[in-house]
């Protein structure tokens, strides 16, 4: 496990020996919630050397912490939703998932014949989104919840992920030994594993990133969405609710009483997924039609 053999690597080396440059920084590093900010800004000038190499970008690398007041919450109109995918891609492009061997994707767009929005189990994963939208079908977008009881939490043995003072659920990649009990955990199916590194062409790397977020991940870890971490906490909207064609996405801050987000949910027929697992998701869905 990480935390023993960080320990038992710097007791046998030792300080000033001259096996120091054997050692990984990256593997020995503390976990992101136990690091000082001197700390955090080594580890960000590591990483934005290694990206420079490897993408011959220059990638500035955030440690920003949660803005005070501030529990980011979800909205989506599935009356509005078209089923086109756009906010698939456009979550790909700026979190710099792999794109292809394998293609990984943080949210999945479901098709569902309409009068059976309850019944999950005939949904349909893979449609042409070339046909949409089809006059018989709806259309789901599903992706991290961001719970305020996230299952996924509790399971990890290491404590890699945890949830943020502004509600955002995160992963310390670093830290994650890549066991996928959170995988496992998911009741929405809301995290995938890196098989590989990721796959990023070099000029299609996003420079802008935040250690939680969109970081290039590790081999043999798990990640997921974050509400695009690095965006949010800089005030720029999530990536797939400036992708949508239709208005069919809302953010917005759920203890703003003046935001759109509050306003959709005290005013609209909201819902979320699977409430009776008490897991109380932060991602509303809901019909303005």
């Amino acid at each position: 496990m990480k935390m023993l053999s960080a320990g038992f690597l710097a007791g046998f080396v030792g300080v000033g020996t001259s096996c120091n440059h054997v050692i990984d920084e990256e593997f020995l590093q503390k976990h992101f919630l136990e690091m000082t900010d001197e700390e955090k800004q080594r580890v960000v000038r590591r990483l934005e050397e290694k990206y420079l190499r490897e993408y011959g970008k220059t990638a500035h690398v955030s440690t920003g912490a949660a803005k005070p007041k501030t529990l980011w919450g979800y909205g989506l109109d599935l009356s509005r939703c078209i089923g086109c995918r756009r906010c698939v891609y456009a979550c790909v492009r700026e979190n710099n998932n792999s794109r292809y061997k394998p293609q990984l994707h943080w949210i999945r767009v479901i098709r569902l014949k309409k009068g059976n929005l309850i019944n999950l189990e005939n949904a349909e994963h893979y449609y042409n989104p070339e046909t949409v939208p089809e006059e018989d079908f709806i259309y789901m977008p599903v992706q991290c919840q961001h719970c305020e009881n996230p299952p996924c939490v509790k399971v990890c043995p290491v404590h890699a992920t945890w949830k943020e003072p502004d509600g955002l659920v995160v992963v310390d990649y670093n830290w994650c030994i890549g066991c996928r009990y959170c995988i496992a955990a998911c009741p929405y199916k809301g995290r995938v594993f890196n098989w590989t590194r990721p796959n990023i062409p070099k000029e299609e790397l996003n420079p802008a990133m935040h250690y939680l977020g969109n970081r290039p991940r590790i081999k043999n870890v798990v990640d997921k969405c974050t509400f695009c971490i690095q965006r949010v906490r800089s005030g720029r909207y999530p990536a797939c609710v400036e992708a949508c064609p239709t208005g069919t996405r809302k953010f917005g801050n759920l203890l703003d009483k003046n935001s759109e987000i509050r306003y959709l949910i005290e005013n609209k027929r909201v819902f979320r997924l699977k409430e009776d697992l008490n897991t109380e998701p932060k991602f509303y869905y809901f019909f303005s039609l």
